[in-house]
């Protein structure tokens, strides 16, 4: 199975490189610049036109229609329904199953700014702690801590720590796609365990969408 990864494309997706072809193409969040309506209609009517069998989206954040929490409600129902209408499977603290591989999304990053899916650390603990054990593919917005977090400008390492820990403990895991750091775009595969992680952040830090999406092949 080839996965075709992409992640913060801010609704610069038309400008971005050629999308190579793949069995499944996933998108890790921040699809949209600013997460209004208008921009993820474009968005998933742009993705959902895509030639690949299978389509995952995570959100960011800066995909604001997609957390209930911060605009009115009927957004994240509406902005489900988009996703749906074009084929797109959304997963929000969801499992899905494609020819046997099992895929959980998780949105939730430590807290940045006012931004979507904001979470302090307590909060972030326990959701992981629902990421079922069987998954083979987990997608998340931010990364784990130090693995592809490094923010030169600041020289620190900004990742999830809960996130660390919970994939150490995933023994089916193949595979762990992120964005949100855009500084850290890349590709790497673990020695111990053979996980790949894959930051595939598709903006550079200056937000200019010239990173090319990653491969993995599983």
């Amino acid at each position: 199975m080839r996965l075709v990864c992409i992640s913060d494309t801010h609704s610069l997706h038309e400008k971005m490189p050629p999308i190579p072809n793949g069995d499944i193409l996933v998108h890790a969040g921040d699809c949209t610049g600013s997460g209004t309506l208008p921009q993820l209609d474009e968005f998933t009517r742009w993705m959902g036109a895509l030639p690949h069998k299978n389509k995952i989206l995570v959100a960011g954040n800066h995909d604001f229609c997609f957390d209930k929490s911060l605009r009115n409600p009927t957004w994240a129902v509406r902005s489900r329904n988009m996703c749906e209408q074009n084929g797109i499977n959304y997963l929000q603290g969801e499992s899905l199953s494609i020819d046997g591989v099992n895929f959980f999304g998780f949105p939730w990053q430590p807290i940045f700014r006012f931004m979507a899916f904001n979470a302090p650390e307590q909060e972030r603990q326990a959701r992981l702690q629902l990421v079922p054990n069987d998954t083979h593919v987990l997608i998340t917005h931010g990364p784990a801590w130090r693995i592809f977090d490094w923010i030169p400008d600041i020289g620190e390492h900004v990742g999830c720590f809960p996130l660390a820990q919970r994939i150490d403990e995933l023994t089916q895991l193949k595979a762990h796609i992120c964005g949100h750091i855009h500084e850290g775009y890349g590709f790497a595969q673990r020695e111990s365990d053979g996980v790949k992680f894959a930051n595939a952040s598709t903006c550079t830090a200056q937000y200019k969408p010239t990173n090319r999406p990653i491969i993995i092949d599983l």
